[in-house]
């Protein structure tokens, strides 16, 4: 058992590192945001008094692709770019009290629209919108079904891949293809030291998996889900390309985008929107609300939520931190992009069966007994998309003094954001080791004070809460919604 930890560790590792590569810089040029709607619901309303206009687009008779549980599923195309996001709609129930503003939800990095909506049962989305809220979920680019225009969505490729079987001995196949794919993406040539390695952890990945397959077959029911994830990094290769932006895109561009879409379609009176960001969201959220204050402009926003969100992680013992040896060698050999749900989706045989190898992984997103098995799996195998090392290294500024800054490195986010006029909820996990408490009040502290509100969720005998339970842990419905509700209701005023 002792090889097998060692061996794998370092397989985490290196594959991280030998899956970034060189992009190149798409043109920056392209049309003005359009739209593409698909699969409208028999839920569309239009109610009087409600203070928003939903329009019904029955006449669209294209189908939604399995992957999205919305009733609809909207494309937006942001203006200078390739890129088409997906939005992810769901209409508020006619049983509910109307509202008056529309609700945008963001989720954190490199995630996609499903960990809002990850079951009838554990549906975040759908609460808010049985609630009466018109509940939009954004796919930044890159994620879920956002896609370059005229190419497949990360989503579709997973669907696609996830109806193929796949053996152990293509499985064997499949991580000897993957490897020699890596080795063109490298200047040193196939016999430098960086090739030698990737080769010789290549056959050492398969000579565990075979052997341990025959030794122990009882636990070795994942080469399918393992290969699969394979299978889905070699076809992203072929996309990753052009995935070249950095955390500003996502705030300069996608964002004022959707935020601008959404107001068109739900037309709210005075004009603003409400919002919830989980992670990274929640950065992204804040960020705006600190450069609307800076340019003395308005940002739209009836009142944001964040979970588990910060500009600064200075102050606390954050996981993330994990994240800075991989930044710089992704920075000093210029190959930008991590495959983070190809990664996820690999390791996760590992931290759920025995022997365990990596069952430190599970906590990083949900603390134990907060989810069941298969939604926990449902969400690492699903969730999680390609992330841009660009994207990753601004993010990593959050962790130097002053917190997180621009791509120029000159304007610090958190400095602006104390003269907001927004409400804000600040909701922290008290098991959260990505973002822990400590991080998420070095944000709330400089917000005005009559403005915000803090929250830490978590008692010290348990329940406890960890970076993704905040929004589809089993005891968030009765413990966290409600009061998200109750704030969003004190806000949604006309």
């Amino acid at each position: 058992m002792a090889v097998f930890q060692l061996d794998i560790r370092p397989a985490t590792r290196i594959t991280g590192v030998a899956a970034l590569y060189h992009l190149k810089k798409p043109a920056a040029s392209g049309p003005r945001p359009n739209v593409l709607r698909v699969g409208s619901s028999a839920r569309n309303i239009t109610g009087p008094g409600n203070g928003l206009a939903v329009k019904k687009n029955a006449e669209n008779n294209n189908e939604k692709p399995d992957t999205c549980t919305a009733d609809e599923l909207h494309y937006v195309t942001v203006s200078g770019s390739e890129w088409r996001l997906a939005l992810w709609r769901y209409l508020p129930s006619p049983k509910a009290k109307p509202r008056n503003h529309p609700l945008l939800l963001l989720s954190g990095l490199g995630t996609n629209a499903i960990g809002f909506d990850l079951s009838p049962e554990s549906s975040f989305a759908r609460s808010m919108s049985n609630q009466g809220f018109d509940t939009w979920t954004l796919e930044v680019r890159g994620a879920g079904l956002s896609a370059l225009v005229g190419d497949h969505g990360e989503g579709e490729i997973t669907e696609i891949l996830s109806k193929s079987n796949k053996s152990p001995s293509k499985l064997s196949e499949t991580l000897v293809r993957l490897s020699e794919r890596f080795l063109g993406y490298f200047d040193e040539g196939r016999n430098s030291v960086m090739a030698c390695q990737i080769r010789d952890l290549s056959q050492k990945l398969v000579n565990i998996i075979e052997g341990q397959r025959s030794v122990a077959p009882h636990i070795f029911g994942f080469p399918d889900n393992f290969s699969t994830a394979l299978e889905k990094l070699l076809k992203q290769l072929d996309l990753i390309e052009k995935y070249d932006w950095d955390f500003d895109h996502h705030l300069e561009d996608d964002l004022p985008a959707v935020i601008g879409y959404i107001r068109s379609e739900c037309r709210p009176k005075d004009g603003k929107l409400l919002a919830i960001g989980h992670s990274m969201g929640g950065i992204l959220l804040y960020a705006l609300l600190s450069r609307c204050c800076f340019e003395g402009m308005d940002p739209g926003l009836a009142s944001v939520i964040t979970l588990g969100s910060s500009l600064d992680y200075t102050s606390s013992k954050s996981s993330l931190k994990l994240l800075l040896p991989v930044a710089d060698p992704a920075k000093a050999v210029n190959v930008p992009v991590i495959p983070l749900g190809a990664l996820l989706s690999a390791a996760h045989t590992f931290a759920s069966r025995p022997p365990y190898v990596l069952s430190w992984l599970n906590p990083q997103i949900s603390a134990p007994g907060m989810m069941h098995p298969e939604l926990l799996e449902k969400l690492v195998l699903n969730n999680f998309c390609t992330v841009p090392a660009k994207l990753l290294l601004q993010l990593t500024t959050a962790f130097e003094d002053g917190g997180l800054r621009d791509r120029s490195g000159s304007f610090l986010y958190k400095d602006h954001l104390g003269k907001t006029n927004v409400p804000v909820l600040a909701i922290a996990g008290d098991q959260d080791l990505i973002c822990p408490p400590e991080a998420v009040y070095e944000t709330v502290k400089v917000i005005p004070k009559h403005l915000v509100t803090y929250r830490v969720f978590g008692e010290p005998s348990g329940p406890h809460y960890a970076h993704y339970d905040l929004v589809g842990g089993r005891l968030a419905v009765n413990q966290v919604y409600p009061c998200i509700i109750n704030f969003l209701n004190q806000h949604d005023i006309k």
